[in-house]
């Protein structure tokens, strides 16, 4: 059964900025849901009312304060003090420190740690995952990941991190090829898969002997400060620094002083293509090391050709539009149909559509949960508003749904022009725009035709066409599926765009090259001396 809500832990409000001992009235905190007796399994990953959210072998906090919401009803869950910049330096100076320990131990031992870091997360897998995607009984997908995630670089971190190649350049000489961890690297992630894209980063680089820093979207400060307690426990228990992986809440100051600081090796960001900009010029400046995963405007596609197997097609552009409420970074937003099949199709999607259950995402029964934020949900109709203006028809959807929380009706809009600027803009919500095309290379160049380039799929039994839409004339994305959703990538895969998505890469068979540095060292063991330009000194 697919678990596609995404619920607790998501939407966040500044409250206040205290300077000294939090400070709230009985009946405020007795409204708060972590004290509500449905709600007691959130105690388990050692959240309370309040929680701090800094975390450097120490847990503290002096920022601003909080109050985190749930959007299946709104009613405020807790409240997290968040980091602020004399924090996050005290964080930076005790990471560095840290790591001079971690370096120091050999890459088996590393994976060792990292393996126990995943026993532990697979223990309280099930609130985990009610806090990361929001049910209680099933899997929450980016922490399933963060904890298979674990299991990758163990299988490769002899072979990997501490990679050394011999090459012999002359009589008497030895050419070797030095891979060294970066030091500190700084993770920011987004909204709607904070444990996945952290674990990414985190086990890999944890492996090749570098110590983490994580700054998650102020929005998931909870699951951010559940996660670090189970991992500091882990490094606590194995009689190691604390600091190896460090958290600092926060906002946009943290952000930019990541961004900033020289002391940060590598920063991997993941988010908006518009701070993803800002991002990469601010590492640039600094000759720094980053690359990004750039989630909004990814405007992802799929196509469908008049041999599609039409039992896959509608199934995969329902998981892919409509999974996680239409907010994963690979969420399917065009849907390109060949035109003898383009109504079938359609009305196909609106059947599959109507059987969707909507609801409480702790309810096993149910499929489809609400939207991240109230702002999300004006997005979601600005966009509808903006399709049909620009003449869109919407055939499915399209309306806020009557009940409390962020819900709003999976979309179906056909009619717009294949280069709509409505369709090449990104909304984070459950909107798919269908059109109609009448060959391979028209849709070819659709497909392209965007800035982004994260995610695409084509459904065919051309095997002619398969490679053509592999190969250098087909799909300019970094994923290129055949017969499978956008959405779902493999975590052994590299994963990541191109163009404004922004080029880089998590996973994959040579991931843990981000992580290192490279060094060429020629070594003499003879007792000669030749030089450059057959140059000799008398």
């Amino acid at each position: 059964m697919w678990r596609l809500s995404r619920a607790l832990c998501v939407h966040a409000a500044k409250t206040s900025k205290l300077p000294g001992p939090w400070s709230r009235p009985a009946a405020f905190m007795s409204t708060l849901l972590i004290n509500q007796p449905q709600y007691a399994w959130l105690k388990e990953l050692g959240l309370r009312e309040e929680n701090e959210g800094v975390y450097n072998g120490s847990w503290g906090g002096r920022g601003e304060v909080i109050t985190t919401y749930c959007p299946a009803n709104n009613e405020p869950i807790a409240r997290v003090r968040q980091a602020s910049v004399a924090d996050y330096e005290e964080t930076v100076k005790k990471a560095k420190e840290a790591w001079k320990i971690w370096a120091d131990i050999p890459a088996p031992k590393r994976g060792e740690i990292v393996r126990q870091i995943g026993d532990a997360l697979r223990e309280k897998i099930q609130v985990l995952g009610s806090l990361d995607v929001g049910h209680v009984t099933g899997i929450g997908e980016g922490l399933q990941e963060k904890v298979s995630q674990g299991k990758v670089p163990n299988g490769t971190k002899r072979r990997k991190t501490c990679c050394i190649l011999f090459l012999f350049s002359g009589p008497g000489h030895a050419l070797i090829e030095q891979w060294n961890p970066v030091g500190l690297v700084g993770i920011i992630t987004a909204f709607n898969f904070p444990v996945a894209v952290y674990g990414w980063n985190n086990a890999i680089a944890m492996i090749c002997g570098n110590v983490c820093l994580w700054k998650g979207a102020p929005t998931t400060s909870l699951i951010s400060v559940a996660v670090t307690k189970i991992i500091a426990k882990v490094l606590e228990d194995n009689k190691l620094p604390g600091a190896i992986c460090s958290l600092t809440c926060g906002g946009a100051d943290i952000g930019t002083a990541m961004a900033k600081d020289e002391r940060v090796n590598l920063l991997s960001f993941t988010g908006s293509t518009q701070v993803g900009k800002q991002v990469a010029l601010m590492v640039q400046e600094r000759f720094g090391k980053c690359w990004l995963s750039n989630e909004d405007f990814n405007s992802l596609r799929y196509g469908a050709f008049e041999d599609a197997d039409l039992s896959l097609v509608v199934p995969s552009a329902l998981f892919a539009a409509v999974g996680t409420a239409g907010q994963r970074c690979t969420t399917a937003r065009r849907l390109f149909v060949h035109e003898s099949i383009h109504d079938e199709v359609v009305n196909r999607l609106k059947k599959a559509y109507a059987q969707i259950r909507v609801g409480n995402p702790w309810d096993s029964n149910v499929l489809y949960g609400p939207l991240h934020t109230k702002q999300s949900v004006s997005m979601f109709l600005g966009a509808v508003e903006e399709a049909k203006k620009e003449g869109g028809t919407v055939v499915y959807g399209g309306k806020v749904m009557d009940r409390p929380g962020n819900y709003v009706e999976p979309t179906i809009v056909i009619g717009l022009a294949h280069d709509a600027s409505i369709a090449h803009t990104e909304t984070f919500a459950p909107i798919l725009y269908v059109f109609k095309f009448k060959n391979e290379e028209e849709v070819f160049a659709w497909n392209n035709e965007v800035k982004q380039g994260l995610s695409s799929s084509i459904f065919t039994k051309d095997l002619g066409r398969i490679f053509r839409w592999l190969g250098p004339k087909g799909s300019d994305c970094g994923i290129v599926n055949v017969n499978i959703p956008t959405s779902g990538a493999e975590i052994g895969g590299a994963f990541g765009g191109e163009k404004h998505t922004g080029g880089g890469r998590e996973s994959g068979s040579d991931a843990w090259k981000h992580y290192m540095r490279r060094s060429t060292c020629t070594i003499n063991y003879s007792k000669d001396l030749p030089l450059a330009q057959g140059i000799k000194f008398q």
